[in-house]
């Protein structure tokens, strides 16, 4: 049994985040132009409660809510653990210069291992045979910095190399392997140290069963 956590995110961040789910959900189904109207100002509402938990600019966020239709749903983050001569993986993303697994949003028509298998290949240069689903997490139980305007799953697999060639991609400024205590400065808007050293754990321990939550 998975033991249970607690969020790790301000609440007023949850309240936004769950009123703009509630508001991009009403202005999908409803047909009254009134409701529509109280949708609208139930997006304005949490853009500038988010604003408070995030110092976003509330224009920023009018302008990412606007963007989003459809029943609100968390969005899907997929990471590959590469292990190779019990070394992980990483790359150094070209945004902050620090450290991450190689992955990125899942798109549409991707399947989980087929999305990861792409972004390695894109950030890495290498192709990877996926191996395993290791965990499956919620982002906002788990400590990341800054918190994330939307509700997201972050999906890791373990994968091994079967080809292709070790190189960074257009939004990496490196790729390489590193042991299990030497690492180097990671994103922890990506990832998180624990997560990576229970990657490990399990790339050591197959059997283990997939972390989740």
């Amino acid at each position: 049994m998975q033991p249970s956590r607690q969020p790790q995110e301000p609440p007023l961040l949850r309240l936004a985040r769950r009123l703009q789910a509630i508001a991009q959900t009403g202005l999908t189904y409803t047909e009254g132009i009134y409701d529509r109207q109280r949708y609208l100002e139930l997006t304005e509402l949490a853009a500038e409660l988010m604003h408070c938990s995030t110092d976003l600019p509330v224009i920023e966020l009018r302008e990412l809510f606007a963007r989003q239709s459809g029943y609100a749903t968390p969005k899907v983050d997929v990471r590959a653990a590469v292990f190779q001569n019990d070394q992980i993986l990483l790359v150094q993303e070209s945004e902050d210069g620090l450290w991450t697994l190689p992955g990125g949003w899942a798109d549409v028509n991707d399947a989980p291992s087929e999305a990861v298998r792409r972004e390695v290949r894109e950030e890495a240069g290498l192709e990877v045979r996926v191996t395993k689903l290791a965990m499956l997490l919620d982002r906002s139980l788990h400590p990341h910095e800054p918190p994330f305007p939307f509700h997201v799953y972050k999906l890791f697999f373990l994968c091994e190399p079967v080809g292709g060639t070790l190189q960074p991609g257009l939004e990496t400024r490196a790729a390489a392997f590193f042991a299990r205590h030497d690492l180097p400065p990671l994103s922890r808007t990506r990832v998180l140290p624990e997560q990576i050293q229970r990657l490990f754990d399990h790339a050591r321990q197959p059997e283990l069963p997939t972390d989740f939550d």
